[in-house]
């Protein structure tokens, strides 16, 4: 089982999403949790959004990467282009890539489809690409 951590600022509407995707697309192949350089709350419109392509998030929570060690991790993915703000640790992990999505807090509704969709497609991509390197 591969152990994916999705990473942003607050935890609170890409890498939550990208949380729910994982959980459907990789279910039974991957663990997966997210977390913010500072924990918030998982937003309203996000839950909103993800709901609307059948995906619940709303009993996931906003949690601080600080509460989780990088070593229980095979892919660490940051959202938001904080990578280089990143405990080394986090960015030295088999895989690591910043997606540097934009933020659609504050953003019109169009925003946030936008970036769940993107976030889907990534999140697909990644879970194959998990799965075609040799453990």
């Amino acid at each position: 089982m591969k152990k994916i951590m999705f990473v942003c600022r607050r935890n609170s509407c890409r890498s939550q999403m990208a949380e729910g995707f994982a959980k459907i697309l990789g279910k039974g192949k991957v663990e997966v949790a997210s977390s913010g350089l500072e924990a918030s709350r998982v937003h309203p419109t996000a839950i909103g959004v993800m709901s609307k392509v059948g995906i619940d998030i709303s009993d996931q929570t906003s949690n601080a990467l600080s509460n989780f060690n990088a070593v229980d991790y095979n892919a660490v993915i940051s959202m938001c282009g904080c990578g280089t703000t990143l405990p080394s640790e986090w960015i030295t992990q088999e895989i690591f890539e910043d997606w540097d999505l934009d933020d659609p807090d504050g953003q019109p509704i169009e925003t946030f489809h936008r970036v769940r969709d993107e976030i889907e497609q990534r999140v697909s991509k990644l879970i194959d690409s998990l799965f075609l390197k040799k453990s």
